[in-house]
This record gives C-alpha cells, sequence and structure tokens, in this order.
C-alpha cells in the first residue's frame, strides 16, 4: 500500500470540482463542491451521533436506503440545521444534480457545513451549477476546499493497494477543525473507490473503523449537527467483488484505514486555534474498551491540553483524567511518557512521579507533534486518541463565529 495524490478524483471513474456561488460572503472562498462517479456506485454512510441532525443527512439517509448512490454534493457557509425549510432545501440540491448531469436525484448524497440556525437560500446554488458542472475535473484540492469552513489546512489523500490481482485505489477529502469530539460523525469525510465491494460489506467496515479513527478524535468537546463520513464504491477496478469477510474484505479495511487515520491527524493538527497535535497512546489495559476510555479522557481535558499549549510537563494533569474516566485499571501501576522530535521523557512510573529535567521537557512539548505514551500494568490492550492544544486563539475564533 501507498500513498499517492489525487484526493477523490484518485480512483477510477471519479471527478470532483468545486467554485464559489455566493453563499459566503467572502467570494476567495469556494462554498461549493460536486463529486461523481461516472457509473452508480454502492454507497454507506455513518452519521452524526448528536440528536439535532441537519436537513441534508435526513435526506441522504432516506436517498442511500438501497444502498446507491452516484454523486455528492456540498455547501459551505451555511449548515442546513434548524431550519423549517432544511428538507425542501437539501431535496432541491439533489434535483439540481439531476437537472445538470443527468444523476437521480435519489442517487445524490447531500451535505451542508456552517452557521446552524441560518436560512439557506438555493438560489446561489441553482445559479452556480452550470459553472460547477464545468469545474468537474481530476482537482481534487478545489472540492475540498469548497467544504471548508474554519479549516486552514486541505485535508485530502489517497492510497493505491491490490486485491484480487487488480490495482484500486481510495480517496478522500475532508474537512474539520471545530465542533469536533467523539462520536462519529464530527466532521466530513468523503470517500471514494474503485473497488467493487457490496453495500452492506461497505457499511461494515466504515461502521468498525470509525471505532479506531474518528471516534477517537476531540478538538473541543463538542458533537456537530451535519456531520457523516460518506463512501461511494463504483467498482472500476475490476477486482473480484467483495461479498463476504475474505482476505480482500481485510486489505481493503486496512487500507481505508490508512486514509481515515491519516485524516484524523490532520484534523487534530488543524483544531481551532491549535498550535500542536497531541497523539495520546495507551498500552496495556484491562480490554479495548477501558483503553479507550482512558485516551479519550487525557485526550479531552482542558486542563491537559492547556499545559501542552504552555509546554509544561504538568503529569499529574493525566492521571487526574485518568482518575476520573470511569476506566477500570491500577492508577498505583500506571507510568507516563512524553516525547517529540525533540526526544522522550519519563515522568511517572507506578503512579508516581520521577525526577526529570523541566529543561528537556520544555525542549520536548515545545514541538508540534506531542505523543504522550501511556503504560498500564491491567491486560494486553491498546488505544490511541488524536487532540490539541488549547489556545487563546480558539476562544477568539468562537466568539465571533456567526457574526
Amino acid at each position: 500500500m501507498e500513498f499517492i495524490e489525487g484526493g477523490v478524483a484518485a480512483p477510477k471513474g471519479f471527478k470532483c470540482g468545486g467554485i464559489h456561488c455566493g453563499i459566503r460572503k467572502n467570494k476567495e472562498k469556494k462554498d461549493l463542491a460536486l463529486i461523481v462517479s461516472d457509473v452508480k456506485a454502492n454507497a454507506a454512510c455513518v452519521y452524526t451521533t448528536n440528536l439535532v441532525k441537519g436537513a441534508p443527512l435526513k435526506v441522504t439517509a432516506s436517498n442511500i436506503e438501497d444502498g446507491k448512490a452516484q454523486a455528492i454534493i456540498c455547501n459551505s457557509g451555511n449548515a442546513n440545521t434548524c431550519n423549517a425549510n432544511g428538507i425542501q432545501i437539501a431535496e432541491d440540491m439533489c434535483k439540481l444534480v439531476e437537472k445538470y448531469t443527468g444523476i437521480s436525484a435519489k442517487d445524490v448524497i447531500v451535505a451542508s457545513t456552517g452557521v446552524i440556525g441560518q436560512p439557506l437560500n438555493i438560489a446561489p446554488i441553482q445559479s452556480g451549477m452550470k459553472d460547477l458542472i464545468a469545474s468537474l475535473g481530476k482537482n481534487s484540492s478545489d472540492a475540498n476546499e469548497a467544504i471548508m469552513t474554519t479549516d486552514t489546512l486541505k485535508k485530502e489523500i489517497a492510497v493505491k493497494f491490490n486485491l484480487s490481482g487488480k490495482e484500486c485505489t481510495i480517496g478522500c477529502i475532508a474537512k474539520g477543525s471545530g465542533m469536533i469530539h467523539p462520536n462519529m460523525a464530527t466532521l466530513l469525510v468523503f470517500l471514494t473507490t474503485d473497488v467493487s465491494i457490496s453495500s452492506s460489506m461497505l457499511k461494515d467496515i466504515l461502521k468498525n473503523d470509525v471505532k479506531s479513527s474518528f471516534n477517537m478524535v476531540s478538538v473541543d468537546g463538542d458533537t456537530s449537527t451535519n456531520d457523516m463520513m460518506a463512501c461511494l464504491a463504483n467498482g472500476m477496478a475490476g477486482n473480484v467483488k467483495i461479498e463476504e469477510k475474505n482476505s480482500d474484505y481485510h486489505t481493503f479495511a486496512e487500507a481505508l484505514n490508512k486514509v481515515t487515520t491519516y485524516v484524523c491527524k490532520l484534523i487534530a493538527k488543524d483544531g481551532e486555534g491549535a498550535t500542536k497535535l497531541l497523539e495520546i497512546n495507551v498500552k496495556n489495559a484491562a480490554d479495548e474498551y477501558n483503553a479507550k476510555l482512558i485516551a479519550k479522557s487525557v485526550v479531552t481535558s482542558s486542563l491537559f491540553k492547556a499545559a501542552m499549549f504552555g509546554a509544561d510537563a504538568n503529569w499529574g494533569r493525566v492521571l487526574c483524567a485518568i482518575g476520573y474516566s470511569g476506566a477500570k485499571t491500577d492508577i498505583n501501576k500506571i507510568s507516563v511518557e512524553f516525547s517529540s522530535s525533540a526526544g522522550s521523557i519519563k515522568v511517572c512510573k507506578k503512579g508516581a512521579g520521577l525526577d526529570f529535567s523541566e529543561e528537556k521537557a520544555k525542549e520536548i512539548l515545545l514541538k508540534d507533534e506531542i505523543t504522550v505514551n501511556i503504560t498500564c500494568e491491567d491486560g494486553n490492550a491498546s488505544a490511541t486518541a488524536w487532540g490539541c492544544d488549547l489556545t487563546y486563539d480558539y476562544v477568539k475564533i468562537n466568539g465571533d463565529y456567526r457574526t
């Protein structure tokens, strides 16, 4: 398996585009994206767990009840959530795809991201459709830019691998910077693949993948209302169709996890106002459930996140977060280590502090990617979570997000 360029346009039979249609006031920012497959694809989605769900999610769930889709349309700048006519607007977006591409409106996945509770006018989307269709091609970055809100980094990747002697590809674009917190989905992730796989097997892989990928990412403790992971699989690679949990199923799942893990790190590193990516590795936990509880508790601790912003090796905040996590663990046997490209330093062993150089610790924690290794003595399970530091800029960004 190897990473390649091309994002969602990398797999065979896919193209995408992105334009500014006028939803966002800043004309320099694209706000409407479209991804299309040359043929109808098998489709699967995973949705936000928030009880408040955007209208596009409801329309998408209805459209892919048959496990099929051929296009994804997404706008930024407006979430189309908590609007009286939200369902109608989302359905109209699908109908516009049908009008301009010939793809059935019922084969369209629709998504929106942006401000909640603000009416969305279909007019700019309608007026921009000709330009959107004209933009379709192999430039994944335009589509990626069009789904961004407060993101500062584009999040796109593709991976190439083999199934049944056929070269296969999975491509991805994503957005996510704020309102990021377990559980799925707390972002928008659009995946394309030329692999031939049944809708049921695809859905099974997505549901299992999020447990160790997007469900383990947190920026600010807020789970969004709109977000989802969607995947189109058009089968154009020509591999033997995956219809059971065989070796090809597991190879595809591994390839997809490489993509989603890569994106998880980008999202955490690009957290609103963030200056550092934090990776929490837990090992030797009693079981996977408890390992995840520990990792999530530490990565979501505001006090720990603030300490990382200040490059303060305050390991007591790590143990504190473990202590209230609800995990089954012996706190008197836990060890903690901080590491980065500047080296590593052990700060706690068997639940007690070690003598360590504060100067060396600060040097390690000043880097922009920090790893916290937590070792328990409860079993053999492990888990990883990703997050970011908590900075002054997070408050600045969200203090005037709407106005």
